[in-house]
């Protein structure tokens, strides 16, 4: 229960710093450093995964500007289910949110 509570908290916060985002850039950010700092596959991949994050998940969120490989597999697990995504599309937005 505690997890499912959890779970729920970094949603509900993940939702509101987005819309928090949104509100203050028109544009969705710039990826970070670390994911331009990628190899050649990689940096495809995380490009590939930048475009399929605009496409399902920017209707609603901004990127964040951090978040662990952790808390982004929890987001990603969460929403897979309300946004339809495929097992690819996780692990593309996956490689682009916490690279």
């Amino acid at each position: 229960m505690k997890k499912f509570l959890f779970a729920c908290a970094l949603v509900s916060a993940l939702l509101a710093a987005g819309f928090t985002g949104a509100q203050q850039n028109s544009k969705t950010p710039q990826p970070s450093a670390k994911s331009q700092a990628a190899t050649s596959t990689s940096s495809t991949e995380s490009d590939e995964g930048e475009k399929r994050f605009e496409l399902q998940c920017g209707r609603c969120h901004v990127p964040p500007e951090s978040l662990s490989p952790r808390e982004a597999r929890a987001v990603v697990r969460q929403m897979r289910v309300r946004a339809n995504l495929t097992a690819e599309d996780e692990r593309l937005i996956l490689k682009y949110l916490a690279p």
